[in-house]
């Protein structure tokens, strides 16, 4: 039914997970191949290509569904439908990535302000980078960057526009950060005729659901445990939840069992401290889907 196109580079490992913990298995005949089957019914087939081409092949009908950035979204102008901001990126460091501007450490450039007219600066996303001088009055010669940007300050250009997660690369190389163009979530994008189909739109939305799932159980557990009805107050009351602990009697009439949703990070400290204020029989188990 549905036709996808999903990243291909830096966000592919993650992608590809994500769909798996999604339950939609992308299935491929070798890790080279950038074609392959779904092993769901709503999904026809999909292909993996460059993120800077998705926008462009999901507005004119080649893919009904895509996973890519904003950046890549508004860099083309695109007209597509955006179906949902898919919190995730390569790293998995809050789920957005940032396209910056970025100098020399050694440049004395503290704002871009201080950028002088006719500075050079190298760049993948030549529209935003136009953009962006255009809005301060600065006239700069930009270069269409084909890889390794941040290598060329300060040497061949003044500055570059570049996407980075935590700006460590930028760093080691020697450069500083001294603005933000844009934080730029993953995107899941819809040919808008698709979109507008009752059938497609159907699965668009179905699909979104599984994927939405699968992120919001990331770093999250299941605890389960029992507790005397002389402890329960107390373990409530230090219990963190979703929005509040199912409690159910057992049939022990003196003990409750009780179940909530925790992050992952805090169970190292939390799970002591339930058996100190009187849990017993404390299980840890993995969620897949946490659906809202």
């Amino acid at each position: 039914m549905l036709k996808l196109v999903i990243p291909k580079g830096s966000l592919e490992d993650q992608t590809l997970a994500l769909f798996e913990a999604a339950d939609i298995r992308l299935v491929r005949g070798s890790d080279r191949d950038y074609h392959g089957t779904v092993d769901d019914p709503r999904i026809e087939q999909f292909s993996l290509l460059r993120p800077q081409e998705i926008p462009r092949y999901v507005e004119d009908g080649f893919f009904d569904l895509g996973l890519t950035g904003l950046d890549w979204v508004l860099e083309t102008g695109a007209t597509v439908a955006t179906v949902a901001e898919l919190p995730y990126s390569k790293a998995y460091v809050g789920g957005r990535v940032r396209i910056v501007v970025a100098v020399s450490g050694a440049s004395g450039i503290e704002e871009p302000h201080q950028i002088k007219p006719d500075s050079r600066i190298s760049t993948e996303y030549m529209e935003l980078t136009r953009s962006y001088f255009d809005r301060l009055g600065i006239p700069v010669k930009i270069f269409l960057s084909y890889g390794a940007t941040e290598a060329k300050v300060p040497t061949i250009v003044d500055a570059v526009v570049e996407v980075t997660d935590t700006g460590s690369t930028l760093r080691r190389h020697g450069l500083k950060i001294i603005d933000t163009i844009l934080d730029s979530p993953t995107l899941l994008i819809a040919n808008p005729a698709a979109y507008q189909d009752p059938v497609k739109r159907q699965a668009i939305e179905e699909i979104k659901i599984l994927i939405l799932g699968a992120i919001n159980a990331r770093g999250k557990v299941l605890m389960k445990l029992n507790v005397g009805e002389e402890h329960l107050a107390k373990v409530l009351a230090h219990l963190p939840s979703m929005r509040a602990p199912t409690v159910a009697k057992l049939a022990d009439q003196s003990f409750f069992a009780v179940e909530t949703v925790v992050q992952k990070r805090s169970v190292n400290v939390l799970i002591p401290q339930l058996k100190t204020l009187g849990a017993t029989d404390i299980l840890e188990l993995p969620i897949n889907k946490i659906v809202e």
